[in-house]
C-alpha cells in the first residue's frame, strides 16, 4: 500500500506557528485516511518548537541552503531556529522511512514543508521559488514531494504506482 507523509495541519490539527490547523478539505484526504495511507507528521514539533510559536522564514536561500549550512531559520522575534528546522527534517525523514511513505503531501510556502515556494526571509509577505528545509531533505533521499494545492498530481501518481 502506498503511503504518504502528510502535513499534520492539513488534517486540521492545531500545529501551525499560530496554533490553527489548516485542514485540506478534500475526499480523497478522507478516503487516504481511512485506507490508513496517511501517516501525519510536523516536523516544528518533532524539532521541539511549541504551538504557538513565532513565524519563522528562511534567511539567505532555500532548504537546501540550510541543509548546506549556507542559510538560516530565523523567528520573527530574531530567534536563530535552525537547529530545531534541521532535528525536525531528520526526524520526519526517519518517520517517512518507517512507516514506507514514497510521497508527501506537504503545505506550501512553510520553512520546513514548502516544496515550491517559500517566504524571502524579510517577514514581509514576499514568496520565492523554493523549497523549506523538510521538502528539500525529503526530496534529496528519494521522497516525491507534492504541495498541497497539488493533490491532484498526487492522486494520480498514487493511480500509476504498481
Amino acid at each position: 500500500m502506498d503511503r504518504i507523509l502528510i502535513s499534520a495541519c492539513l488534517l486540521g490539527r492545531p500545529v501551525r506557528y499560530d496554533g490553527a490547523g489548516k485542514r485540506l478539505a478534500d475526499p480523497r484526504i478522507d478516503r487516504w485516511q481511512a485506507e490508513g495511507r496517511l501517516v501525519p507528521v510536523c516536523p516544528e514539533l518533532l524539532g521541539e518548537l511549541s504551538v504557538p510559536r513565532p513565524a519563522a522564514e528562511i534567511v539567505g536561500g532555500s532548504g537546501d541552503d540550510v541543509l548546506a549550512g549556507r542559510a538560516r531559520v530565523l523567528a520573527a522575534t530574531g530567534e536563530d531556529v535552525t537547529a530545531a528546522f534541521l532535528a525536525g527534517a531528520e526526524a520526519a525523514l526517519d518517520l517517512a522511512r518507517r512507516t514506507g511513505c514514497g510521497r508527501a503531501l506537504l503545505v506550501d510556502r512553510s520553512p520546513s514543508c514548502g516544496s515550491l515556494s517559500i517566504y524571502d526571509g524579510t517577514f514581509s509577505g514576499r514568496r520565492i521559488v523554493g523549497s523549506g528545509v523538510v521538502a528539500a531533505l525529503l526530496a534529496a533521499h528519494g521522497i516525491d514531494v507534492f504541495a498541497d494545492h497539488e493533490i491532484d498530481r498526487l492522486a494520480e501518481a498514487m493511480a500509476v504506482s504498481p
